[in-house]
């Protein structure tokens, strides 16, 4: 088995996330924390409050190294606010790559979530052929089926066919009686 800088032993048949690892490594979840909270800063940027505040930041540094006596003055106007030039200009020079790296991410976001409207979309489409076609199917085996006329019809004609048998079988029993009763007189 492998030794690591801490003694401990690495196990050769566990999972290769399993096992630890000489170097250092970025813990799970930070890179998603730093893409957080770059998103959260440049949403931040593109705020009114952000201008305002900016706005108030410049007014500020330009008033004080204007109106504040020479020897307190850290930004000479005499020379353009080079320091107050030198801010912004990293400021920008931060706010570019955050903005890029937010858009990126709902970039990410949008992709992942347009592919699973195209899935979900794929699937209410299969679901609604499949009970297209079962309603298709219900249609036909309901013109199959029995109405109730067609039932009632059958009834009916049962009904009289029985009622022809019992009179025939009525009949049969009246001349079978008939004829016994003449037997009997024929014969006495």
């Amino acid at each position: 088995m492998a030794r690591t800088d801490d003694n401990r032993q690495e196990r050769l048949d566990s999972p290769k996330g399993m096992r630890t690892r000489v170097l250092p490594t970025r813990r799970r979840g930070r890179g998603d924390t730093f893409g957080r909270a770059t998103e959260g800063i440049a949403r931040g940027m593109g705020t009114p409050w952000f201008l305002v505040g900016l706005t108030l930041f410049c007014a500020l540094w330009m008033g004080y190294n204007t109106l504040a006596p020479k020897p307190l003055q850290f930004d000479s106007a005499a020379i353009g606010f080079t320091a107050l030039t030198l801010v912004l200009s990293l400021q920008a020079s931060y706010a570019a790559p955050l903005i890029l790296l937010a858009q990126n991410r709902q970039d990410d976001r949008d992709r992942v979530q347009f592919e699973q409207d195209r899935q979900r979309a794929e699937r209410n489409l299969a679901d609604t052929e499949y009970l297209a076609r079962e309603v298709v199917a219900l249609r036909l085996a309901m013109r199959e089926m029995a109405s109730k006329d067609f039932i009632r019809a059958e009834i009916r004609s049962l009904l009289e066919e029985l009622d022809r048998r019992d009179a025939e079988e009525a009949a049969l029993r009246a001349d079978s009686v008939d004829d016994g009763e003449g037997a009997t007189s024929t014969r006495g």
